[in-house]
């Protein structure tokens, strides 16, 4: 007899590889705030960006595993940004701004598609030699191989730009809770996830911005080095006044926008029609 339930299909792939990939960013930035927490209040922990975060993952019980997953889960994530950059589900339309937001989503998909080989290849470095090795490459790495192509300056200018398009879109959606004509989530949970949700998108905008400014000041003096990501956005915040204080703020931020990253692999409307 046969059933009457719909044979899955590569929309109920892509929709679970899309909440795969926004629990697994969830994991990380609840380990890169978590870890900046602790550095924040001298308890040994090591402010390093999601590059450290994933090397933390190492270490512990079945850390091969959980970074296997957390790679696939990133690499999901980053379909996903693609999707939502190119296929444009979420509307944000051909307008100026919509287009500077879909240019970073695609930013997006690119970073964390080397978020997840360096996963990867942490878990294969391991394997072949018993140690993780040192992280390399990350936001330097993409700002040098860049600045090698022709326009190379304005490459990584136009990547600065989206960045902190997509930092000011992030600030603005948590400011203003958009998120939530995408969210599907009972009243008696918004009551305590939406002060989380907004305050970790906001924070994340604000690093964003950072982080896409460097990527300006790189292209401005022709140099990648100037070029940064979590890590150096975090050195920045501490050479500042109150640079501590604001350090810890924006770690607490950062473990806030882990847990709405984790709530939005749970509540969100993901529409992969395609």
């Amino acid at each position: 007899m046969a059933s009457s339930t719909p044979a899955p299909d590569h929309r109920d792939a892509i929709s679970a590889f899309a909440r795969m990939g926004y629990a697994s960013r969830g994991v990380v930035y609840v380990l890169v705030g978590g870890l900046a927490a602790l550095t924040a209040i001298d308890q040994g922990g090591q402010a390093e960006g999601s590059r450290g975060a994933l090397e933390a993952v190492l270490g512990a019980p079945f850390g091969k595993v959980m970074l296997g997953i957390i790679a696939m889960g990133l690499l999901g994530y980053a379909m996903w940004r693609c999707i939502q950059a190119f296929k444009d589900p979420d509307r944000h339309g051909t307008s100026a701004k919509g287009l500077v937001i879909r240019a970073g989503l695609f930013v997006s998909a690119v970073t964390h598609t080397l978020l997840a080989f360096f996963a990867a290849s942490l878990v294969f470095r391991f394997l072949s030699s018993g140690s993780s090795g040192g992280s390399s490459g990350g936001s330097e790495g993409m700002a040098t191989w860049l600045m090698q192509q022709p326009f190379g300056r304005w490459l990584v200018a136009a990547v600065g730009i989206a960045i902190i398009g997509a930092g000011i879109a992030h600030a603005v959606k948590g400011y203003k809770a958009k998120f939530d004509k995408h969210f599907t989530m009972p009243s008696r949970t918004q009551a305590w996830a939406y002060p989380i949700c907004r305050f970790g998108l906001v924070v994340r905008g604000l690093v964003f911005v950072i982080v896409g400014s460097l990527f300006m000041i790189a292209a401005y003096q022709f140099d990648p080095n100037e070029a940064g990501g979590t890590a150096e956005a975090f050195n920045t915040l501490r050479r500042q006044a109150f640079g501590q204080w604001l350090f810890g703020f924006v770690a607490i931020g950062l473990l806030a926008f882990g847990c709405y990253s984790v709530l939005t692999a749970i509540y969100r409307h993901v529409d992969p029609s395609l």
